[in-house]
Protein backbone atom coordinates (compact mmCIF):
# COMPACT_ATOMS: atom_id res chain seq x y z
CA UNK A 1 0.00 0.00 0.00
CA UNK A 2 1.01 3.67 -0.78
CA UNK A 3 0.59 6.18 1.99
CA UNK A 4 1.01 9.47 1.41
CA UNK A 5 0.83 12.33 3.85
CA UNK A 6 0.29 15.91 2.56
CA UNK A 7 1.46 19.15 4.27
CA UNK A 8 0.58 22.55 2.94
CA UNK A 9 -1.36 25.44 3.93
CA UNK A 10 -4.97 26.52 3.50
CA UNK A 11 -6.06 27.39 -0.05
CA UNK A 12 -2.78 25.89 -1.32
CA UNK A 13 -4.52 22.96 -2.06
CA UNK A 14 -3.07 20.08 -0.52
CA UNK A 15 -6.90 18.44 0.15
CA UNK A 16 -7.56 18.78 -3.93
CA UNK A 17 -4.26 17.18 -4.85
CA UNK A 18 -4.48 14.05 -2.31
CA UNK A 19 -8.30 13.48 -3.50
CA UNK A 20 -7.69 13.89 -7.45
CA UNK A 21 -4.44 11.82 -6.90
CA UNK A 22 -6.80 9.01 -5.11
CA UNK A 23 -9.62 9.24 -8.23
CA UNK A 24 -7.02 9.02 -10.70
CA UNK A 25 -5.87 5.85 -9.30
CA UNK A 26 -9.31 3.95 -8.58
CA UNK A 27 -9.98 4.55 -12.61
CA UNK A 28 -6.69 2.76 -12.77
CA UNK A 29 -8.31 0.12 -10.80
CA UNK A 30 -6.60 0.63 -7.44
CA UNK A 31 -8.87 0.55 -3.99
CA UNK A 32 -8.27 4.32 -2.47
CA UNK A 33 -8.55 6.36 0.75
CA UNK A 34 -8.19 10.66 0.77
CA UNK A 35 -9.32 12.79 3.23
CA UNK A 36 -7.75 15.90 5.06
CA UNK A 37 -7.01 16.56 8.47
CA UNK A 38 -7.65 20.51 9.62
CA UNK A 39 -8.27 22.83 12.77
CA UNK A 40 -9.72 26.15 12.45
CA UNK A 41 -10.17 26.53 8.81
CA UNK A 42 -8.55 29.24 7.40
CA UNK A 43 -6.71 30.20 4.92
CA UNK A 44 -3.25 30.33 5.53
CA UNK A 45 -3.79 27.73 8.38
CA UNK A 46 -1.22 24.47 8.28
CA UNK A 47 -3.43 21.50 7.15
CA UNK A 48 -2.65 17.98 6.43
CA UNK A 49 -4.29 15.62 4.08
CA UNK A 50 -3.65 11.88 3.21
CA UNK A 51 -4.19 9.06 0.27
CA UNK A 52 -3.65 5.62 0.71
CA UNK A 53 -3.69 3.96 -2.63
CA UNK A 54 -3.44 -0.28 -2.58
CA UNK A 55 -3.81 -2.93 -4.87
CA UNK A 56 -6.87 -4.85 -2.44
CA UNK A 57 -8.98 -3.43 0.20
CA UNK A 58 -7.67 -0.91 2.50
CA UNK A 59 -9.04 -1.56 6.03
CA UNK A 60 -7.30 1.29 7.89
CA UNK A 61 -9.65 4.47 8.60
CA UNK A 62 -7.09 7.09 10.65
CA UNK A 63 -4.05 9.72 9.35
CA UNK A 64 -0.95 8.37 8.26
CA UNK A 65 2.07 8.30 10.80
CA UNK A 66 4.19 6.35 8.84
CA UNK A 67 4.04 7.41 5.22
CA UNK A 68 5.68 6.15 1.90
CA UNK A 69 5.55 8.97 0.91
CA UNK A 70 5.93 12.89 1.87
CA UNK A 71 4.85 15.69 0.03
CA UNK A 72 5.35 19.24 1.01
CA UNK A 73 3.22 22.34 -0.81
CA UNK A 74 5.35 24.92 1.38
CA UNK A 75 8.37 24.21 2.42
CA UNK A 76 8.06 27.10 5.07
CA UNK A 77 6.07 24.38 7.06
CA UNK A 78 9.10 22.43 7.63
CA UNK A 79 10.41 24.91 10.50
CA UNK A 80 7.24 24.55 12.13
CA UNK A 81 5.73 20.56 11.64
CA UNK A 82 8.16 17.99 11.53
CA UNK A 83 6.62 16.80 7.96
CA UNK A 84 9.53 14.12 8.17
CA UNK A 85 7.98 12.46 11.21
CA UNK A 86 7.58 8.57 11.02
CA UNK A 87 8.31 8.62 7.12
CA UNK A 88 10.00 5.43 5.89
CA UNK A 89 13.91 5.61 6.32
CA UNK A 90 14.97 2.94 3.57
CA UNK A 91 12.44 3.73 0.80
CA UNK A 92 11.06 7.34 1.88
CA UNK A 93 10.02 9.54 -0.61
CA UNK A 94 10.31 13.60 0.47
CA UNK A 95 9.14 15.78 -2.09
CA UNK A 96 9.07 19.59 -1.59
CA UNK A 97 7.55 22.84 -3.36
CA UNK A 98 10.99 24.78 -3.61
CA UNK A 99 13.29 26.77 -5.57
CA UNK A 100 16.45 24.94 -4.24
CA UNK A 101 18.13 21.89 -4.80
CA UNK A 102 17.27 18.84 -2.66
CA UNK A 103 20.74 18.69 -1.70
CA UNK A 104 20.61 22.39 -0.18
CA UNK A 105 17.17 21.16 1.50
CA UNK A 106 18.61 18.34 2.98
CA UNK A 107 21.03 20.78 4.52
CA UNK A 108 18.43 21.84 7.04
CA UNK A 109 16.99 18.23 7.82
CA UNK A 110 18.42 16.47 10.84
CA UNK A 111 18.25 13.04 9.36
CA UNK A 112 19.38 11.60 5.52
CA UNK A 113 16.17 11.17 3.34
CA UNK A 114 16.15 7.64 1.29
CA UNK A 115 14.70 9.98 -1.66
CA UNK A 116 14.28 13.51 -1.74
CA UNK A 117 13.05 15.50 -4.59
CA UNK A 118 12.30 18.96 -5.38
CA UNK A 119 10.21 21.11 -7.77
CA UNK A 120 9.61 24.71 -7.84
CA UNK A 121 5.75 24.38 -8.36
CA UNK A 122 4.86 27.88 -6.77
CA UNK A 123 6.97 29.09 -9.97
CA UNK A 124 5.57 26.99 -12.75
CA UNK A 125 2.00 27.79 -11.27
CA UNK A 126 2.60 31.47 -11.35
CA UNK A 127 3.96 31.28 -14.69
CA UNK A 128 1.02 28.94 -15.89
CA UNK A 129 -1.90 30.06 -14.19
CA UNK A 130 -1.18 33.42 -12.49
CA UNK A 131 -1.93 31.58 -9.27
CA UNK A 132 0.38 31.09 -6.28
CA UNK A 133 -1.83 27.59 -6.08
CA UNK A 134 1.34 24.55 -5.94
CA UNK A 135 -0.68 21.57 -6.01
CA UNK A 136 -0.84 20.64 -9.61
CA UNK A 137 2.65 20.80 -10.42
CA UNK A 138 3.14 18.71 -7.27
CA UNK A 139 0.89 16.47 -8.55
CA UNK A 140 2.81 16.21 -11.60
CA UNK A 141 6.34 16.11 -9.88
CA UNK A 142 4.79 12.77 -7.68
CA UNK A 143 3.32 10.97 -10.51
CA UNK A 144 7.02 10.91 -12.10
CA UNK A 145 8.64 9.88 -9.33
CA UNK A 146 6.47 7.10 -8.16
CA UNK A 147 4.98 6.12 -11.09
CA UNK A 148 1.73 4.74 -9.46
CA UNK A 149 -1.23 6.42 -12.20
CA UNK A 150 0.16 7.60 -15.78
CA UNK A 151 0.21 11.36 -16.87
CA UNK A 152 -2.23 10.60 -19.32
CA UNK A 153 -4.49 9.34 -16.77
CA UNK A 154 -3.64 11.87 -14.29
CA UNK A 155 -4.84 14.54 -17.16
CA UNK A 156 -7.85 12.98 -18.12
CA UNK A 157 -9.33 13.28 -14.12
CA UNK A 158 -8.02 17.09 -14.12
CA UNK A 159 -10.38 17.09 -17.29
CA UNK A 160 -13.01 15.73 -15.87
CA UNK A 161 -12.77 16.89 -12.13
CA UNK A 162 -11.39 20.40 -12.62
CA UNK A 163 -11.84 21.90 -16.16
CA UNK A 164 -15.79 21.44 -15.43
CA UNK A 165 -15.64 22.98 -12.40
CA UNK A 166 -12.77 25.95 -13.17
CA UNK A 167 -13.79 26.43 -16.85
CA UNK A 168 -11.71 24.91 -20.12
CA UNK A 169 -9.14 27.70 -19.86
CA UNK A 170 -7.89 27.11 -15.96
CA UNK A 171 -8.45 23.36 -16.58
CA UNK A 172 -5.87 24.13 -19.47
CA UNK A 173 -3.34 26.01 -17.33
CA UNK A 174 -3.39 22.91 -14.47
CA UNK A 175 -2.59 20.52 -17.07
CA UNK A 176 0.76 22.95 -18.40
CA UNK A 177 1.19 22.73 -14.95
CA UNK A 178 0.87 19.39 -14.35
CA UNK A 179 3.40 18.86 -17.64
CA UNK A 180 6.25 20.73 -16.66
CA UNK A 181 6.75 19.92 -13.18
CA UNK A 182 6.56 16.14 -14.76
CA UNK A 183 9.71 17.91 -16.37
CA UNK A 184 11.18 19.56 -14.06
CA UNK A 185 11.76 17.41 -10.89
CA UNK A 186 15.36 17.79 -9.44
CA UNK A 187 16.74 15.02 -7.97
CA UNK A 188 20.31 15.13 -6.36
Amino acid sequence: MLEIRWHGRGGQGAKTAAMLLAQTAMTAGFEIQAFPEYGPERSGAPITAYTRISESPIRIHSGIKNPSAVVVLDAGLMDVVDVTAGLAEEEGLLLVNSAKDPDQVQENIKHDIARLVTVDATAIAREETGSDVPNMPMLGAFIQIEKIVSLEKLIESVKEKLSAKLGEKKGQANIACIKRAFQEVRTP
